[in-house]
């Protein structure tokens, strides 16, 4: 995959900043409009399919809103990578296959930075920067939930 930017957020980004309650109500389209704009008013306007969201610790945390990862993944995130997860968070994106990534060195990526991941080596670089990191990458089932686009696509494969 080319390099596609990074958007950066901080620790401790709950899951009602990501889709803030008032907006549940609305169907997806028009809901997806309001992600994450309490952090950033550009980001649902300005981001694109393939982008990826670089937050600290904690990322997903509060509620286990199932519509926090998946407007992420309707507007197209390529990836999420953090210093950790909040595990619901953790849970609900494996079941709809976005790709989380943990590292702890998330503190060096900018705003804007083009990065681009290569899940089967666990590989992340940021091509701005020439760097990379490495990560632990799916196995397993999660593996396969992942690479099936999620667990309703797994089930049915199964089938």
């Amino acid at each position: 995959m080319s390099g596609q930017r990074c958007w950066i957020f901080g620790d401790n980004i709950d899951t009602d900043q990501i889709m803030p309650s008032q907006y549940l109500v609305l169907p997806m389209d028009e809901m997806l409009k309001h992600t994450l704009e309490t952090q950033s008013e550009s980001f649902a306007k300005q981001m694109e399919a393939g982008d990826f969201i670089v937050g600290g610790e904690n990322f997903g945390c509060g509620s286990s809103r199932e519509q926090a990862p998946l407007a992420l993944k309707k507007l197209g995130v390529r990836a999420i990578i953090a210093k950790s997860f909040a595990r619901i968070f953790f849970r609900n994106a494996i079941n709809i296959g976005l790709l989380l990534i943990e590292i702890p060195s998330v503190e060096e990526f900018s705003e804007g930075d083009l990065l681009e991941v290569n899940v089967k080596e666990g590989l992340l670089k940021d091509a701005t920067t020439s760097k990379n990191y490495n990560f632990f990458p799916p196995t397993g089932l999660v593996k396969d939930i992942f690479e099936s686009g999620g667990l309703i696509q797994y089930l049915d494969n199964k089938k």
